[in-house]
């Protein structure tokens, strides 16, 4: 039985290529920019790395911004930070 593949995607912060499920997905939706933890929702999309190390890369070059065409609020930032925690 073959195991499938996850696709690969770039992170804005170091541009290395990923699983996506080692990457933050943050999503541009019509209400505002949201991290998407299911990697399912419809919307121009970025990811990160799940380190604090790209994420202040990603806030410090704005890749976030240049990626999904629009300021990404501080309070996603920190969303991004708690989610990290919680993940280790």
């Amino acid at each position: 039985m073959d195991t499938k593949q996850l696709p690969l995607r770039k992170c804005v912060a170091c541009n290395g290529m990923f699983e996506k499920d080692k990457l933050f997905r943050l999503v541009r939706l019509s209400d505002g920019i949201h991290l998407d933890l299911t990697y399912k929702l419809q919307g121009r999309g970025a990811y990160v790395c799940k380190n604090k190390s790209c994420i202040d890369l990603a806030l410090k070059k704005k890749g976030f911004n240049r990626s999904l065409r629009q300021a990404v609020p501080t309070e996603v930032f920190d969303n991004l930070y708690m989610e990290l925690e919680n993940d280790r």
